[in-house]
């Protein structure tokens, strides 16, 4: 099976340095239980464009903690045979550090891909099964026949409860409900 795995807010809690950006450089909180929409319209746009590229600072990058039990949910697939496309809304300049991080944390992958397009990008290569947080992301791989799996948010809620979509709470309860999928899928 080909997967694709988003990293801020799938791989790693991503919310917590989000808000801590906007709350030091703006005085505006984003508390992450509020958070229900994938807007963040407490912010102008020019102010969520600072944050988020303060966040995707090399520095920032690369003190990320993964999940637990991600790398080793994503390091059991790529053992299995099964290709690993990482996928991330970072910019371009962020690639090398985000590629240091994967390497430091200990995962395993096959591909990095750093877009602002990743369903099309997921499209273009054959991915099977998308894991990513965005409900935009959501409903436009399952829109293009792509299985989708997701941590479950605040602003994610909706689309878990409304779409065909693996939801979970937690990265060991997502490789749960991922065995049966991953187990009938052939690896090539």
């Amino acid at each position: 099976m080909r997967i694709a795995i988003d990293i801020d807010s799938t791989l790693h809690h991503y919310w917590d340095v989000l808000s801590d950006a906007a709350r030091r450089r703006f005085g505006i909180d984003l508390p992450y239980e509020e958070q229900f929409d994938w807007g963040i319209t407490r912010l102008k746009p020019e102010q969520l464009v600072c944050c988020i590229d303060e966040t995707h600072c090399d520095k920032a990058i690369l003190a990320g903690r993964p999940y637990p039990g991600a790398v080793e949910a994503v390091n059991a697939w790529a053992e299995a045979g099964h290709f690993i496309h990482v996928t991330t809304h970072r910019s371009e300049r962020a690639h090398p550090a985000t590629e240091q991080w994967l390497g430091q944390i200990g995962l395993r992958f096959d591909e990095l891909y750093c877009s602002e397009d990743k369903v099309t990008r997921c499209s273009e290569i054959g991915i099977d099964l998308l894991i990513d947080d965005g409900p935009h992301n959501i409903t436009g791989a399952l829109e293009r026949g792509i299985a989708v799996a997701t941590i479950r948010h605040p602003w994610n809620q909706d689309v878990c409860e409304t779409e065909d979509v693996i939801c979970a709470r937690d990265w060991t309860e997502l490789a749960l409900k991922l065995r049966p999928l991953l187990a009938r899928t052939r690896v090539a």
